[in-house]
């Protein structure tokens, strides 16, 4: 009987390995081979996609300004819009649309072609002399500020499809991924607080994020530097009562502003404040030695390093306040002004603050809000980078913001702080001690 072949072949020896089957040590210099190669095939794709990303970032420096900007809009420190309603139109709301070519700086469709994400209603009143050395006569600048804060509202509601209110740096970030402006509110000068801290606490309720110390004249807190003439020092900087309105500002989560103010002033102020400050719309002393422009000593104080404070210079657009040869100011001076502030901060510390629709010219290619572009298109020729470009049109106020949020959630709610109760000296209807039925 002959012998059958067996179904299943019996395993072999462990002494004895098939010819066919790889060995330990080749089988693991495969798997190595095939992990590299899986490894050259990714570093391929990216290298692709990182080729392809750069490929499809515009080689013409406006286009590729356009392009940066789609994706990190400008946030302006400081646009007039609610002056400019008051002026030429008695706040009437329904005198002009703002759909429409007007004939300030400002309306939505060149917002929008100029990549504005957002923007600082600039809620102002002048300031007057008639106040007296002591700031007691009555006026009416707390009614003025307050209709300004009304014709701002009026306005973001009624083009609400445009608009959206914020109050954090949240907010804007999400008013803007949102396709909306987000607005937010900056009072110009505490000469209108009526001399009180209790008016500054209603309006951080109604909104306002930022408060400039002064405007052109002193007030009950601090001294100003005036803006075409020199202004009498009051109080050698801050006032006590101003001493008092710093840690309040921090407490509150309100940006203490120093454009407009005197040396002293803000450097008392950034020796006080435990929160980054901004100069919501300034040019640099160096080119043009008004009072009215932030100086070095001023610059260097700003930083995150120790013994420095965090903030972010704005630059403004005014010819006049750039140079001392305003029909000079183009594109490229307002571009040296931001360069000069980077260089004595960083480009950590700048931003955008044209004080459009409140000033009576603008530099030569910067005419309105449709032309930050061609400011960004300068930066990128002189070898800017995407990332400077996106910190300059908005990231520095965005990070700035959130440090000053934290201190006030840091004063407020960990440390429990309270309202000041702090009043200005003068007032005599504040004293108590009286009460007639």
């Amino acid at each position: 009987m002959a012998e059958q072949t067996p179904l299943l072949s019996p395993s072999p020896s462990p002494s004895r390995r098939p010819e066919h089957l790889p060995s330990n040590r080749r089988r693991t210099s495969i798997l190595l081979s095939l992990l590299a190669l899986l490894l050259l095939l990714a570093a391929g794709l990216s290298l692709a996609l990182v080729v392809k990303h750069r490929h499809n970032e515009p080689t013409d420096f406006l286009e590729r300004a356009h392009f940066y900007l789609a994706r990190s809009p400008v946030i302006d420190g400081h646009i007039d819009l609610p002056e400019f309603a008051r002026a030429v139109y008695g706040n009437n709301i329904e005198k002009f649309d703002l759909r429409r070519t007007l004939p300030g700086h400002f309306d939505i469709p060149r917002a929008k072609e100029g990549h504005l994400g957002a923007f600082f209603w600039s809620i102002f009143t002048e300031c007057r002399d008639t106040n007296g050395d002591d700031f007691l006569n009555p006026t009416f600048e707390v009614r003025d500020a307050l209709e300004q804060l009304d014709v701002s509202n009026n306005l973001i509601s009624k083009y609400s499809d445009t608009f959206a209110l914020a109050r954090t740096a949240d907010q804007v970030e999400w008013a803007i991924k949102h396709g909306k402006i987000a607005s937010l509110f900056g009072l110009e000068g505490a000469h209108m607080l009526g001399n009180s801290l209790g008016v500054l606490r209603m309006y951080h309720q109604l909104g306002v994020r930022y408060m400039t110390l002064t405007h052109s004249c002193n007030n009950a807190f601090a001294d100003s530097a005036g803006i075409f003439g020199d202004v009498k020092e009051r109080w050698g900087g801050l006032s006590p009562l101003g001493r008092e309105l710093i840690p309040e500002m921090n407490r509150l989560g309100i940006f203490i502003d120093l454009s407009h103010v005197s040396d002293q002033t803000a450097l008392q102020a950034l020796n006080l404040t435990e929160a980054p400050v901004i100069l919501s719309h300034s040019c640099a002393r160096h080119f043009n030695k008004m009072n009215r422009n932030v100086p070095d000593n001023v610059l260097d104080r700003l930083g995150r390093e120790k013994g420095k404070v965090d903030g972010v210079v704005m630059v403004n657009f005014f010819p006049v306040f750039a140079s001392p040869n305003p029909d000079l100011v183009d594109v490229a001076y307002i571009a040296d002004e931001i360069e000069y502030i980077a260089n004595k901060t960083s480009k950590n510390h700048v931003g955008i603050g044209s004080d459009y629709d409140g000033i009576e010219s603008v530099p030569k290619g910067l005419e309105d809000v449709s032309k930050y572009p061609y400011l960004f298109a300068e930066l990128i020729k002189r070898g800017w980078s995407k990332d400077d470009l996106s910190n300059l049109a908005g990231g520095n106020l965005l990070r700035a913001m959130r440090g000053m949020e934290d201190v006030s959630r840091r004063l407020r709610d960990e440390q429990g702080k309270q309202p000041s109760m702090a009043k200005y000296d003068k007032r005599r209807d504040l004293d108590g001690g009286h009460w007639d039925f």
